[in-house]
């Protein structure tokens, strides 16, 4: 049977895939359900807190700094990515506050992962050391 397509306009068999159509996401993964979970909205707002809701990036003037004090566009940032190793998902030291922009680049590889491992260390050190 043929149909007119709602993605490319033409005409074609029903089930043919002409290239148009949206591929869908599979969002039901462990990662994706856990960001969803308490105590995840718990970490993360317990990560920027102790962060001073500031891009690390940013204040350290890495890679593609556009200000220093950049509180804009922030998430929290799995250095270690929870497809990887699970375990670390509520784990200090594989948190840290990001931009948008460094946020992309740390997801990318762009930033090394070691490099957000110290800086995530240094400010559970500094949070220690103040309280």
């Amino acid at each position: 049977m043929l149909k007119s397509c709602q993605y490319c306009g033409r005409i074609h068999p029903k089930n043919y895939d002409c290239g148009r159509k949206p591929k869908r996401i599979k969002r039901d993964t462990k990662a994706y359900r856990f960001h969803r979970t308490q105590a995840w909205q718990d970490k993360s707002i317990e990560i920027r807190r102790r962060d001073h809701y500031l891009c690390q990036c940013c204040i350290r003037l890495m890679h593609g700094t556009m200000r220093k004090h950049n509180y804009d566009d922030l998430s929290v940032h799995h250095i270690v990515p929870i497809a990887e190793d699970y375990e670390q998902r509520l784990d200090d030291d594989n948190l840290i506050t990001v931009c948008g922009h460094h946020h992309e680049m740390a997801e990318s590889g762009q930033i090394d992962r070691e490099v957000l491992h110290e800086i995530a260390k240094e400010q559970n050190e500094k949070r220690e050391m103040q309280g």
